[in-house]
């Protein structure tokens, strides 16, 4: 099955790029990273924290049945522009990587599609590679699906 997350690499660089389509007008898709509940949601999450403002934080943890945890993400939001925009820092503890820098772009396509583009930026090339060796873009995909899913029910 194809992965409707795309994730463009190019060599020597350290960022990258990441698209997605979605069946969701653009504010419902902003809202799904903006609403608390929506975000732990489709994140499948434990929220520790989450404060939607400039320069609040955010810190999330998935655990396994035996509650140990799998994945722990946090950042800080930096800026934000209602249904365009945001801007975060994002860290995942379980990788041991440093923090790198995300610009969300959400663009409406018609009443009822829209697009999300990510551009992330790292710390170095080095560190980038690292991370598109873990199983990274496969999470975001299904991470996303599960986005979809759940906002079209809301």
């Amino acid at each position: 099955m194809e992965q409707k997350t795309k994730v463009f690499a190019e060599d020597g660089k350290q960022e990258i790029q990441i698209t997605r389509h979605f069946d969701l007008p653009v504010e419902s898709l902003y809202n799904a990273f903006v609403d608390k509940d929506l975000f732990a949601q489709w994140m499948g999450s434990d929220l520790i924290e989450f404060e939607f403002k400039q320069y609040g934080k955010y810190h999330f943890e998935k655990r396994n049945p035996k509650g140990d945890v799998i994945f722990n993400g946090k950042g800080t939001f930096h800026g934000f522009i209602p249904n365009t925009s945001i801007v975060r820092t994002f860290e995942m503890d379980v990788f041991s990587l440093p923090a790198q820098l995300e610009f969300l772009d959400f663009k409406s396509l018609t009443d009822e599609t829209s697009k999300l583009t990510m551009h992330v930026i790292f710390k170095s090339v080095e560190i980038r590679n690292e991370l598109l060796k873990k199983p990274f873009a496969q999470g975001l995909n299904m991470a996303h699906n599960k986005l979809e899913e759940i906002i079209k029910k809301v």
